[in-house]
């Protein structure tokens, strides 16, 4: 049986979560806001701010978008396969790509590259940014008049944002045209029923929803690990609960923005 004062700690523990969840919100809010006005404002794209963005674009970006391309290729391929097989087993060929197109483009590739600039980029962002704040390197950088959010933060804020749009971008390009090819060969006979289908699916509530998507997809993977680097109490404990914490909360708000778009393409 549990100690009386362990179960009071817990239930203590429990009864400040929400205040905890609420204030790291509130700074994200706060971070957020900060981040977009230094996005809009000229002042933030003087020489060395360009240079630093220019980087960190490209290091975030030109590194993960062949391979994550072919794997993407590679999981389009056997997915229209199987999907296609199997509509035409049960006589419904005639959806087999709609079907292909809706799964695969308008949900699983654009929440697949989200994760995976997560995972490669902007949590070890995050990491990095805590680190510096740790090592007092931001307050250096304001002793010596420069605004550590401008120079640091915004870079890799913007950079995460690039990254997942173009992953996203390029890789639902190659599923749609892998999808024709699974199905049509390399003939152009089938292009008008597939434009035709291609234009249903993509009407303008579905292409602005699956936009928006993609971009609060980008900006929950960049800002919220940065903000975790910046604030310490948005992620408090050691370092790896630290990052955890940030993992979780990521996916928890990624899974929220996939369920209000499908409630926004299907009801």
């Amino acid at each position: 049986m549990m100690p009386l004062p362990q179960v009071t700690d817990t239930l203590n523990h429990a009864a400040r979560a929400p205040w905890r969840w609420a204030q790291a919100s509130a700074r994200m809010a706060h971070f957020a806001a900060l981040i977009l006005v230094l996005a809009l404002s000229p002042s933030s794209y003087h020489r060395e701010n360009r240079a630093a963005m220019a980087r960190h674009i490209y290091l975030d970006t030109a590194p993960l978008l062949g391979w994550f391309t072919v794997l993407c290729a590679l999981i389009s391929l056997v997915l229209t396969r199987i999907v296609v097989v199997t509509a035409l087993s049960y006589g419904l060929s005639q959806y087999a790509l709609e079907m292909v197109i809706r799964v695969l483009v308008l949900e699983l590739i654009p929440l697949t590259a989200a994760l995976f600039v997560a995972l490669r980029c902007t949590l070890p962002h995050g990491a990095e940014l805590a680190r510096m704040r740790r090592a007092g390197a931001l307050d250096a950088l304001r002793r010596q008049g420069v605004d550590p959010v401008g120079r640091e933060l915004l870079p890799r804020v913007v950079a995460g944002v690039f990254s997942t749009v173009t992953l996203a971008a390029l890789s639902c390009v190659v599923a749609m045209v892998l999808a024709y090819l699974a199905v049509y060969g390399f003939s152009w006979a089938g292009l008008p029923a597939y434009t035709r289908m291609f234009g249903q699916v993509f009407n303008p509530a579905v292409t602005l929803v699956f936009v928006l998507k993609t971009l609060f997809f980008s900006l929950a993977v960049s800002l919220m690990p940065a903000a975790s680097g910046l604030y310490p109490r948005v992620a408090s404990g050691s370092r790896t609960s630290a990052e955890l914490q940030v993992l979780v909360r990521v996916f928890a708000v990624l899974l929220l923005i996939e369920v209000a778009s499908l409630v926004g393409n299907y009801y």
